[in-house]
C-alpha cells in the first residue's frame, strides 16, 4: 500500500482500528526517513545543531534520537570547543 494511501485511512475515523495503524505505519515511515535525511546531513558535514534546526528540535534531543542509531562509518562532525 503506498503512503498517500495510508494517510487516507489515517484521516479516515470511521474505523478507528485501521486509522490507529496506519498512524503507526506512516510514524515508521517517519522515523526511517528522518534516520536517512540525519545520515545525509551528518554525511555532507552538517553538525548536530543544524540538522536540529532543519527539524525545529534541539541539538540534545536529535543526538539522543540518533546518536547511536547512525550507520557508524559516518564521520560526525565534532563541536569546537
Amino acid at each position: 500500500m503506498e503512503s498517500v494511501q495510508i494517510a487516507d485511512i489515517a484521516a479516515d475515523t470511521s474505523d478507528p482500528r485501521a486509522g490507529l495503524r496506519a498512524v503507526a505505519s506512516l510514524r515508521r515511515l517517519a522515523d526511517t526517513l528522518e534516520l536517512r535525511q540525519v545520515e545525509a546531513a551528518l554525511r555532507a558535514g552538517i553538525g548536530w545543531q543544524g540538522i536540529a534546526d532543519a527539524l525545529g528540535v534541539t541539538r540534545q534531543a536529535v543526538h539522543k534520537k540518533h546518536a547511536k542509531r547512525i550507520d557508524p562509518s559516518i564521520e560526525i562532525p565534532r563541536r569546537n570547543a
